[in-house]
């Protein structure tokens, strides 16, 4: 396709999947429970971090995961006794297990005694180092095995769950499924949610030439995104998503 005609494709395609009956079957569905920021905040990063494998299955794990947190997620981080936390020990979600939920949960209360989620990405440069500042102040409180649940984007990791959330709080409600709660932040500055089916349609789109889905391949298409919207490039993630999942395109 011509530039102009790729345009219109991936518009008409965004338009069609960034609709509010997306919500139910996505992940996103999880944080849509809530109304309290925080809520919002926590539901959709320990959601985003269990996001892969099958969304059914992500799904009944993450409303299990909100359950044991008395579905008010906020307050178990900031409240829960360290009793409470250890009687996580129902969750497995695959081979994000009960030590990885803990462990998650005390770092999260440390992030948010030191002021919370969007300001480590606020006071970050840009993504790419705040998804590695997220990483290092959750570290402490991980034990080894967790390490592999949060992105490495220093060592080339694509990052796509981590991106994904991001989506999620930064750009605009307008189309009522991602939620634009965070300000501070612009959604001309995220990046692409890169797993195999948008890679697949990006590539056989002529927007991603690199054949890995890592960091580099995040920073190419990207940009390729940027040159049909400056100033929301990841709209477009509906349409690489949507057309590689519902309309399965090769």
């Amino acid at each position: 396709m011509e530039p102009a005609e790729l345009k219109e494709f991936l518009d008409f395609k965004t338009a069609q999947f960034q609709t509010s009956e997306f919500i139910a079957d996505d992940p996103i569905s999880i944080p849509h429970q809530f109304k309290n920021q925080e809520d919002i905040e926590i539901s959709g990063i320990l959601t985003a971090t269990i996001s892969w494998g099958n969304r059914k299955a992500i799904l009944k794990s993450a409303n299990i995961m909100m359950d044991l947190l008395d579905h008010s997620p906020s307050d178990f981080v900031r409240n829960a006794s360290n009793i409470e936390i250890q009687q996580l020990e129902k969750f497995v979600y695959r081979t994000f297990q009960h030590d990885d939920l803990c462990g998650m949960i005390r770092g999260l209360r440390s992030v948010y005694d030191n002021g919370g989620l969007e300001k480590i990405f606020s006071e970050s440069a840009n993504i790419k180092a705040g998804i590695a500042n997220f990483r290092q102040k959750m570290l402490p409180h991980l034990s080894e095995r967790t390490y592999k649940h949060l992105a490495d984007v220093d060592r080339g990791s694509a990052a796509k769950r981590i991106n994904m959330f991001l989506r999620w709080m930064v750009r605009p409600s307008t189309c009522g499924v991602d939620f634009g709660i965070w300000k501070s932040l612009s959604a001309s500055k995220l990046m692409l949610p890169l797993d195999v089916h948008s890679g697949n349609v990006a590539r056989s789109l002529g927007l991603l030439k690199r054949k890995q889905n890592d960091w580099k391949s995040v920073e190419e298409v990207t940009s390729t995104l940027r040159i049909f919207d400056p100033e929301d490039p990841i709209k477009y993630d509906f349409a690489l998503f949507g057309l590689g999942i519902f309309e399965n395109w090769k």
